[in-house]
């Protein structure tokens, strides 16, 4: 794993650099949301309660005393303050903070944010240009509107636990959170096309999310092909739909990939891999469409084959044919895999407790270069005081005070 790359700062030039976020959020579409802005360079400042932070905090596996790999998964490059928004004080040092932002980000419960004083009309009077960014689980204008939105939930009501897994088995969900996780990106996309509106008109923005919307968007074709049957599609676990052969299988020694997307390829797949020129020349599998019409004929006569050769000989011969193939690892093997290594995927980054911690760096490459790690993910307030005596000029015995009310947690002084 490579060492902190602080160094390379310099020569980025970021696109959000002087962008200022003040992200309310927590768990998972949010904070991605918000770290993703931090990534292209923008000043994003995590806004926690000062006792317990966000859930996720307690969430995964325990990292120093505040940080979680569940936190740390969707926090990079931000700045941590605590304040609490049940009180009076906690409110009004957010106001006084916010004619200094840009874009605000919060997954209240509909409803949630105007109860604090933090409603998009009651802060777009302070700050007429804000880009105002909620997610919710619901349709804000709909009966369900507050309904708390959990990944899990939504999963099974967008239909997309039914379209996971194979045939005849129950409905499961998907091995990450892949609802709250194209939110959040679609949330950021929406934010860039906002700042970049603002910045020919002057004009801020609201902006709504919903989880239900963004899982009923990623179903995707399968969505699509739903509308026109009438019904679900059938499952097909890691099998494809209609392309075949497409999908995991065994080898005498281990699991791999082959994609196979014409039927040039599929000649040379006979031919070349499996040796078997008889397969293509049957007309039942000369095209791509007999070959899904007639699945159930071939698949079974190819896993024998493919189950009769070493994995490595397969791939050799799979690449030498220009055919998609790969092995199949596990995760501990990717995330620890010469390639992930020179991608420079992972950053061993400073912490305070343990010393130094793993941190996924941002998928962005720009001119050539990824987008480095600028702030490990923060401890919990560890901000407190540099950002608010920075942006208010607050002075230690006012931060004091306020520490004494609990409406802000300080970070202890090094020794």
């Amino acid at each position: 794993m490579a060492d902190s790359n602080t160094e390379q700062n310099q020569d980025i030039d970021f696109p959000l650099e002087g962008v200022r976020v003040l992200d309310l959020s927590r768990v998972f579409a949010g904070p991605l949301c918000g770290m993703v802005l931090a990534d292209f360079g923008a000043e994003v400042v995590k806004v926690e309660h000062p006792g317990r932070g966000d859930d996720t905090r307690d969430w995964g596996i325990r990292i120093g005393k505040t940080e979680t790999t569940y936190y740390n998964s969707m926090n990079r490059n931000k700045r941590s303050i605590t304040l609490d928004l049940q009180t009076p004080e906690g409110v009004k040092i957010l106001h006084e903070l916010l004619p200094q932002f840009d874009v605000l980000i919060h997954n209240f419960k509909t409803g949630g944010a105007e109860k604090l004083g933090l409603g998009y009309e009651q802060l777009k009077a302070i700050k007429p240009d804000l880009v105002y960014c909620a997610v919710a689980g619901y349709d804000s204008s709909g009966p369900e509107a507050k309904r708390p939105g959990y990944d899990l939930v939504i999963q099974g009501e967008a239909g997309l636990m039914a379209l996971n897994g194979d045939a005849g088995m129950p409905p499961l969900k998907f091995g990450v959170a892949v609802v709250d996780l194209v939110t959040g990106m679609y949330a950021a996309q929406a934010v860039l096309a906002a700042l970049f509106r603002r910045d020919r008109t002057g004009k801020g923005r609201l902006i709504e999310m919903a989880l239900y919307d963004s899982g009923i968007t990623v179903t995707g074709y399968y969505g699509l092909d739903a509308l026109q049957l009438g019904h679900d599609p059938e499952r097909y676990g890691n099998a494809h739909p209609s392309i075949v052969p497409y999908g995991m299988y065994e080898a005498a020694d281990g699991p791999l990939i082959i994609a196979v997307g014409n039927n040039s390829q599929f000649d040379k797949f006979c031919r070349q891999v499996v040796l078997r020129p008889d397969i293509v020349e049957d007309q039942r599998f000369s095209t791509n469409v007999n070959r899904a019409k007639n699945r159930l004929e071939l698949l079974p006569m190819l896993k024998e084959l493919i189950g009769s050769f070493p994995r490595d000989l397969l791939l050799e011969r799979l690449t030498a044919a220009g055919i998609p193939c790969g092995r199949v690892a596990g995760l501990h093997e990717a995330l620890t895999s010469e390639r992930t290594r020179r991608s420079g995927l992972l950053r061993d980054m400073p912490h305070p407790v343990v010393g130094t911690t793993p941190v996924f760096a941002p998928p962005y490459r720009l001119d050539g270069q990824r987008l480095p790690i600028r702030h490990a993910p923060p401890t919990l307030g560890e901000g407190t005081r540099e950002v608010l005596q920075r942006l208010l000029t607050l002075d230690d015995a006012q931060l004091q005070d306020l520490q004494a009310k609990g409406v802000l947690t300080l970070p202890q002084e090094p020794s």
